[in-house]
Formats: C-alpha cells, structure tokens, sequence
C-alpha cells in the first residue's frame, strides 16, 4: 500500500490517537490505585448506562474478555475502591446490576474533561454535514475494528 495514500494516512493518525489515549488512561489508573483492566471496566459500565443497558457481572465479563473469576476480582476490586455497588435487579432478583458511583464519575470528569471538552470544540468547527461524515467515519471504523 502506498504511504501516502489518504487511507493510509488516516490509519496513522487513528494509531496514534489510540497510543496517546492508552497512555492517557494508563496515567489515570496509575495515579488513582487502578489497573488498566479496571478502567476500561468502568468505561463498559458508564457506557452500558448511557445507552439504558443493564450492566451486569456476565456482560461485563464478555466485553473484557474475562473469565467469571477475572470478572469477580475486577468487580470487587471497583467496589473496595468505592467506584461501583452491586444492585440487585429489581424485575429479577436473582440477577446483579452494576453500578457506577458519582464519586467516580467526578473523578472521571476531573482527568478526563478537559479533553473531552477540547475534543468537542474542535468537532464545533466542523459543519453539521461535515460532522455527520465524521461521526459516520468513525462508526465504521469501530465496526471494523470490532470485527476483527
């Protein structure tokens, strides 16, 4: 493939977007006593409550890609830390809801805001068709890298 190809270009740009964000939320573990594993966790479980799915020990596991005991340490580990509660689901009691808390939300927030406050003002300088192409670009390419 030809380097300077527009789509080549585009593969090093989202590669090293990615290194940048790895090292960014390696920064935040660190400095908050969480492993990396914790906080993608936290990541799956504020996004299953953005989009209104219930997240339970089980989900989160699979989107990890840990086993039920990986699962337990993680999940114990955030609920030590004060980060997460278990909630028994109130349609069935018998399954376990996961919770974020506030206080990590806000701890979230304070690391985290800044750029995503930036990254949002950039996308301001975008038109509405032209963010709509960005956010459809970048749709897709998380399909594709979730296929593969």
């Amino acid at each position: 493939m030809d380097e300077q190809d527009a789509g080549m270009r585009v593969v090093h740009l989202l590669r090293a977007i990615t290194v940048e964000l790895d090292r960014m939320g390696e920064r935040f573990a660190a400095g908050h006593a969480l492993h990396p594993t914790d906080v993608r966790a936290l990541i799956c479980l504020l996004d299953a409550d953005r989009t209104g799915t219930p997240a339970t020990p089980g989900t989160l596991g699979a989107q990890l890609g840990l086993n039920s005991a990986g699962t337990t340490a993680v999940v114990d580990r955030l609920e030590r830390l004060g980060h997460v509660r278990r909630e028994r689901d109130t349609r069935d009691r018998r399954r376990v809801l996961l919770k974020v808390e506030e206080n990590a939300i806000a701890l979230g927030w304070g690391f985290f805001g800044p750029l995503i406050r930036e990254i949002v003002t950039v996308m301001d300088r975008f038109d509405a068709a032209e963010q709509a192409t960005i956010e459809r670009f970048l749709g897709d390419v998380h399909e594709a890298v979730t296929r593969s």
